[in-house]
């Protein structure tokens, strides 16, 4: 097996696994922003519960490196957004500094590689 497979089968798993903890995570935070209130958790409920399909596809069709690559750099920044609008309301602090632009950075920068991966040849 090539080291190639090997990123595409394991980068498949990460994906496949992100979208059901985004999911679960998802639903779990909206029953809690509901009950608990908190002005972040109800937006990070969104945010993990709009790209966990993202994910779910994104691992599914592993279409290209490029479509990989592009998830887990939107994976990477949902991370980071998201952890820091939690750590907001639950432990009264930020991730650290920077930690949520860095996050939302890194979403625009996975959404526009996943774009790009449209672009890439698939090679047979």
């Amino acid at each position: 097996m090539s080291t190639a497979e090997q990123f595409s089968g394991t980068s498949t798993r990460i994906l496949v696994l992100a979208g059901g903890l985004c999911g679960g995570a998802g639903v779990a935070l909206s029953a809690a922003a509901a009950h608990l209130g908190g002005a972040f958790v109800g937006t990070a409920a969104s945010f993990l519960l709009m790209h966990a399909p993202v994910f779910l596809a994104a691992g599914l069709l592993g279409a290209n490196r490029m479509l990989r690559i592009g998830s887990l750099i939107l994976l990477v920044g949902l991370l980071l957004f998201c952890g820091d609008l939690l750590a907001r309301d639950f432990i009264g602090s930020r991730l650290f500094p920077l930690s949520a632009p860095i996050g939302g950075t890194l979403l625009i920068a996975g959404w526009l590689a996943i774009a790009a991966s449209a672009l890439v040849r698939v090679r047979p």
